[in-house]
């Protein structure tokens, strides 16, 4: 009986957490029409859990790709894909439509 007393003062002791903390979770939207991507720059903050919401609004199909993110992403016209990305830290980071070469973005963290 006397070690129930500091077993339960233990226990109410301890935070009931759900593990750690998560980032910040944000949705920007990317369009990609004939002349380009729009908008060109996307901003969002450091650390961030980011979902970019691609929508070909061209007449043929595009490849978002970016070599500093490690993604690529082929989106059929008319369609919206989500491409993922976290972790980031402040930087400018260069994406482009690996099917139509003058096609240049950035995904901007600060």
């Amino acid at each position: 009986m006397r070690f129930q007393l500091p077993l339960v003062a233990l226990a109410l002791a301890i935070p009931l957490t759900s593990g750690p903390a998560r980032a910040a979770e944000l949705t920007v939207r990317l369009s990609v029409k004939d002349a380009g991507f729009e908008p060109a720059e996307l901003k969002v903050p450091p650390d961030a859990r980011v979902r970019i919401e691609v929508t070909n609004d061209s007449a043929s199909a595009i490849e978002f790709e970016s070599f500093e993110l490690n993604r690529e992403r082929v989106v059929q016209p008319g369609q919206t894909a989500a491409v993922y990305v976290s972790g980031l830290a402040a930087g400018r980071y260069d994406f482009f439509d690996d099917f139509h070469q003058t096609r240049h973005g950035a995904l901007v963290v600060e």
